[in-house]
């Protein structure tokens, strides 16, 4: 998300905003392709992880309470999941479609919406990572 935000969208200002909206297009299809991949392997993984720790805490006896911070982590992971999948199938559609059907102002406003959802979900992460370190 830093790479895209910071580093790829200002280097192509130089580009027509044609060409920019389409590079940006093909960029983020094969970027979003490894992000489903991770979001999945995120969300199976962590909570088997939760799973398997509860399951051997009852098993030996104990009783389960999951830590504030593992709540924290699955509730705003599963956050930033939701607002990935928002942006893979609403947003990033349509500028797809906007690009097919050259209208570039929709384009244009197709991905400045996925770039406020992507700053949302880059902030979330952020601080999801600063809080687990203090806690």
């Amino acid at each position: 998300m830093m790479f895209v935000q910071w580093f790829l969208r200002p280097a192509l200002l130089h580009l027509a905003s044609e060409q920019r909206l389409v590079l940006m297009h093909e960029v983020l299809t094969r970027f979003f392709r490894g992000v489903l991949i991770a979001c999945v392997l995120v969300l199976v993984t962590g909570f088997w992880m939760i799973g398997r720790v509860a399951k051997s805490t009852v098993q030996a006896g104990g009783s389960f309470d999951m830590p504030i911070a593992w709540w924290v982590m699955a509730v705003v992971g599963t956050l930033m999941v939701a607002i990935f999948m928002h942006i893979r199938f609403a947003p990033f559609r349509r500028l797809g479609d906007a690009i097919k059907f050259t209208a570039w102002d929709k384009a244009g406003q197709a991905l400045g919406q996925i770039r406020n959802l992507v700053a949302v979900n880059l902030t979330l992460g952020v601080l999801l990572i600063v809080y687990v370190l203090l806690a």
